[in-house]
């Protein structure tokens, strides 16, 4: 038996620059950190070894790979040529809710197949992996800061260069920071999930035009305003940063957000909030605000949301058990 966890993702600013469309031109970057919310996956070899199990939020049992419905699941296990075995994906948190989830999800696979070869894999290596899988051999309109972010762990400041490679690097600040910054930071679940691909797609199409890029040009330097501040121990802007940032990104497609989702942001913006996002590609999932810890017992009674109890995390992808199994 082998088991992995890869944690979820938080983005801060700058999302959108990750796409290849973008970065390829103008260069691309985002600051982001993981939390305390994982997929998990469990491997090992099937009873019937004959036959190949998979489950998630479907059960798969198949003869041959090649009839994998899964499409993740289809691509990698039929790349690696890996069969006979019982694979089970269990999240902390539901998919198209702006976490991260499905490259969470692509991580996690692939980490714990290498660990089943009995192959040390970095964690640049898995992110990059992934990146093939999603973007290059299933075509998802998505960026690269998910794979990335989900595969290193902790809060960093990820930029993604013209040549196609990319660079992880730590924000370093003091603990005081890093705690008070964690205190001030509420999520809230907005009941809505969304499909990312098709929002993601409509924001891809729209980046050529010249206010959009002018736009993820504006977003990648709020990113680095705001990895400055942690750099100088300073929140006192974090909340403006936020919130100019979420005004950019909701102009660079029309199903970004939505009246509600406006509603619920001017809401939380009279009730203390001084800045927030809606994570992910948009459309639902969690909304996101920094709010000095002392008005957020207002904010909650205000919003009348669920909120969504987390903390950073800074191990990244990570195996968690091995038992005994049949190497290679």
């Amino acid at each position: 038996m082998i088991i992995t966890k890869t944690p979820f993702r938080v983005s801060f600013c700058g999302g959108g620059s990750d796409m290849a469309d973008f970065y390829k031109e103008y260069g691309g970057c985002v600051l982001s950190t993981s939390i305390n919310r994982y997929m998990y996956m469990t491997m090992h070899p099937y009873f019937d070894e004959s036959k190949t199990a998979l489950k998630y939020s479907e059960n798969e049992i198949v003869e041959n790979i090649k009839d994998i419905r899964h499409s993740i699941f289809h691509c990698v296990l039929n790349d690696k040529q890996i069969s006979g075995v019982e694979i089970s994906s269990t999240a902390d948190v539901p998919s198209g809710t702006g976490l991260g989830s499905s490259s969470a999800f692509t991580v996690g696979l692939l980490h714990t197949l290498a660990c089943y070869k009995g192959k040390y894999i970095s964690k640049g290596k898995l992110a990059e992996e992934a990146c093939e899988v999603e973007i290059e051999k299933l075509g998802a309109p998505i960026g690269k800061q998910d794979q990335y972010a989900v595969s290193f762990g902790g809060m960093n400041f990820i930029s993604f260069h013209r040549d196609d490679t990319v660079t992880v690097e730590p924000v370093i600040t003091t603990r005081e920071i890093m705690r008070a910054l964690q205190e001030n930071i509420i999520m809230f679940y907005t009941g809505l999930t969304h499909d990312a691909n098709q929002i993601l797609l409509e924001q891809k199409q729209n980046i050529k035009r010249a206010d959009k890029t002018k736009n993820l040009l504006r977003m990648c330097e709020l990113a680095k305003d705001l990895k400055y501040s942690l750099e100088q121990n300073e929140l006192d802007n974090f909340g403006a940063i936020l919130n100019e940032g979420w005004m950019k990104k909701r102009e660079l497609a029309g199903s970004i957000s939505n009246p509600l989702i406006d509603e619920m942001y001017a809401c939380a913006m009279q009730s203390g909030a001084t800045g927030g996002k809606l994570l992910g590609a948009g459309g639902g999932g969690f909304l996101l605000f920094y709010c000095p810890k002392e008005k957020q017992a207002f904010l909650k009674e205000n919003l009348h949301l669920k909120p969504f109890d987390f903390r950073f995390e800074h191990d990244g992808t990570s195996i968690v058990y091995i038992g005994d199994k049949y190497w290679d």
